[in-house]
């Protein structure tokens, strides 16, 4: 296998990672006003997410820093392309970085209220607009002979784009609610779970229409049977949040979001990045790429250090892996800042 190849796949796995991981951060932050009914039940949803949020962050860091490195096109096209969404993206992922820093620094109703505000708001954004930047990806923009991207930003706000905004943000909604209903206990866990049913089935109704239209455009054999086995996922979570079975409901998104993503992966290889013109050039695996000398370099550093970064994650995880109530929230003393230390 060529190491474009495997470099593709391992971009591809970083996104997942991201996006399974990084979701139901999106979704807890975006689920606080409608969940949480007053500050203690607001810490409770904080600090569900609060050792692993900022960890789940790196995954894009290191997908981000994969593809300047592995496909310097790519990365260069990509951020001229997509500079205002992107740009609107990572304001959001630092205003909802300092809403959970700053929140508990001050012992004031409003101020809590207005970083509470920022986290919905900075969970919302990215939210949509990765799924937005995803669509457009599959579905190629205009990028001319010369590799550059000639569109405008509202060549992006397309119908199929849009779709597949809402189709993210229902996904990220739906694996928060069922990660809230599995690390809570109490009222909370109850309506996190309840909430949960209709969130699937919603999302169902996006994420099938979506991912067939993707299908329909640019699908493969491969896509195929990964987008069948997501909805599978999609509609098991569904399931097992009726029967309150949280731990697999949660396992059902994660599983969902994971093959909807490789599928969409599968779905645009060997293209990184189409064109629509007709006589533009599409960026791809080979046109895109680096040298073999840095790609072999890179794939040294990979194998060495994945597996600490995994390791290390996953022991974070099963510190942290006990449900948190109202009654383990101190009354005395404000909100805790969600950083794990």
């Amino acid at each position: 296998m060529e190491l474009t190849t495997v470099w593709f796949i391992l971009i591809a796995v970083l996104w997942i990672g991201y996006f399974t991981l990084e979701g139901f951060d999106f979704g807890v932050g975006m689920l606080m006003p409608v969940l949480a009914r007053n500050d203690t039940e607001r810490r409770v949803m904080i600090n569900t997410i609060g050792p692993v949020w900022d960890g789940n962050e790196v995954w894009l860091l290191v997908a981000g820093g994969a593809t300047f490195a592995a496909f310097p096109e790519w990365y260069a096209t990509l951020f001229s392309g997509f500079y205002l969404p992107l740009l609107l993206i990572l304001i959001a992922l630092i205003v909802r970085g300092l809403a959970f820093e700053y929140r508990a620094k001050r012992d004031d109703d409003r101020w809590r209220a207005r970083w509470d505000l920022a986290i919905v708001i900075g969970s919302f954004v990215p939210a949509l607009l990765w799924g937005v930047a995803f669509a457009n990806i599959l579905r190629g923009v205009p990028i001319d002979a010369d590799l550059e991207y000639v569109g405008g930003f509202f060549n992006l706000l397309n119908p199929y784009a849009l779709l597949g905004g809402l189709t993210t943000l229902g996904l990220f909604v739906t694996h928060g609610a069922l990660f809230i209903a599995l690390k809570t206990d109490g009222e909370i866990r109850h309506r996190a779970r309840h909430l949960a049913v209709p969130c699937v089935a919603v999302t169902a109704a996006l994420a099938v229409v979506f991912l067939a239209w993707t299908q329909q455009q640019t699908g493969t054999a491969g896509s195929a049977v990964a987008f069948v086995a997501a909805a599978v996922g999609l509609v098991s979570a569904g399931l097992f949040a009726r029967a309150g079975r949280e731990g697999r409901a949660f396992a059902g998104t994660f599983l969902a979001i994971a093959l909807a993503v490789g599928g969409l992966f599968l779905a645009l290889f060997p293209d990184v990045m189409p064109t629509t013109l007709g006589d533009g050039t599409g960026l791809t695996t080979t046109n895109a790429a680096a040298t073999a000398y840095t790609l072999r370099i890179m794939t040294v550093v990979a194998v060495l250090f994945t597996p600490v970064v995994l390791l290390y994650q996953g022991w974070t995880y099963w510190v942290f892996r006990k449900r948190i109530a109202v009654h383990h929230i101190p009354t005395t003393a404000p909100a805790a800042a969600p950083t794990g230390r």
